[in-house]
């Protein structure tokens, strides 16, 4: 079988969550069946810090897609020529994007419809583009992947999709995220610089992750706290976002900006708690690796985080930000409640495994050419 994957969201060092979930599936499945051969389409020159299996056949599509209108030119014509060519049997497109027309079986992975409820926080030609093209391309799509029920129901409710078309596959967590034992944490802390006491926001820095309200609850809560710090990790989507912070709390914030998986492990591993309040979401990645490194957590109520963290984590409504901010307060001071909360995240982190995701995703590979 020949199968080809759009893996243009694979960026070496700038990978976020669209790259990390291509490229923990596509090495999976590629290396789990030698049989067959994947052909995968970057759209840019392949970064060295790949390898892939003897079965994996790069190709590089001609333009670079920096811009909705070279979306359309990639997917629309570039792409669907290679391919043609290529024979595939099956195409899967791990951002959900698709070449319209093409006459083989699709897979479409789509992670949230952030885009339908708030297109403001897009700028308005990508708005435009998605709004536009992704009820089609869930048409078109043979079947779809999604990483929550909570999204499931959306797509199902917005694009009117059957239920049957739409599988819920649940993403893994990195083995890099573990525990560290109270002398590693003294060490991490001292090597990589980190504050004593530290809430924790990982995620790029795009409007729905609600950043203005996590700086503007975290001041709240220094008012009353003077020894815990923030550290915000991620990178700035679409424009940078001018956020408000009052003089006295500027060297109590730290902007992070991207960080590899590594490093941002052991960050995740040393922090009093982690704070994650967006208001919209398909999955939440960071949630489950949080509960992987035992850090205590403190989530909005809102869209999939219930469904994911589960009973692991305090909850706050992430439009108020006294509510937030008393949330900081309850978890920093509450070691009990911390402690049965790493109790609850250890055991529901087991639901979110790569190897048992790959094995699920290759089962709607081969129910779609069978």
């Amino acid at each position: 079988m020949r199968i080809g994957i759009n893996t243009r969201s694979l960026l070496g060092s700038k990978m976020e969550g669209f790259g990390n979930y291509t490229l923990e599936l596509v090495t999976r499945i590629c290396k789990n069946h030698p049989e067959h051969t994947f052909y995968l389409y970057f759209d840019r020159p392949v970064s060295e810090q790949f390898s892939f299996p003897t079965n994996a056949v790069c190709r590089r599509v001609f333009p670079p897609t920096r811009h909705p209108l070279l979306y359309i030119w990639w997917f629309q014509f570039s792409l669907k020529r290679h391919l043609i060519k290529d024979q595939v049997d099956l195409f899967w497109s791990p951002d959900g994007m698709l070449p319209l027309g093409l006459k083989r079986p699709t897979l479409a992975s789509v992670h949230d419809l952030n885009f339908e409820h708030f297109p403001k926080d897009l700028p308005w030609i990508v708005s435009k583009y998605y709004r536009y093209f992704f009820p089609k391309f869930a048409r078109q799509a043979t079947k779809i992947v999604t990483v929550s029920q909570t999204t499931k129901d959306d797509i199902k409710a917005c694009y009117k999709i059957e239920d049957a078309k739409i599988a819920v596959i649940y993403n893994g967590v990195n083995p890099a995220y573990q525990a560290l034992n109270t002398t590693q944490k003294i060490e991490t802390i001292a090597h990589l610089k980190l504050p004593q006491s530290y809430f924790l926001f990982v995620g790029s820095l795009h409007p729905r992750k609600n950043i203005k309200r996590l700086l503007a609850a975290f001041q709240v809560f220094a008012n009353n706290d003077t020894a815990t710090e923030l550290v915000i990790v991620g990178s700035a989507m679409w424009d940078a976002q001018k956020f408000q912070i009052q003089e006295q709390y500027k060297n109590r914030i730290h902007f992070l900006g991207h960080i590899e998986t590594d490093k941002l492990a052991q960050i995740m591993a040393c922090a009093t708690a982690f704070v994650y309040i967006p208001y919209f979401e398909g999955f939440g990645m960071p949630l489950a690796e949080a509960m992987a490194t035992q850090t205590p957590i403190l989530a909005g109520n809102q869209s999939c985080l219930p469904e994911i963290a589960a009973d692991a984590a305090l909850y706050v409504d992430p439009y108020n930000t006294d509510d937030i901010a008393q949330g900081m307060q309850q978890l920093k001071n509450d070691v009990a409640l911390q402690t049965e909360l790493k109790q609850k995240g250890l055991e529901r982190v087991k639901a979110f495994d790569w190897d048992h995701a790959a094995i699920q995703l290759w089962q709607e590979i081969e129910n779609l050419v069978s």
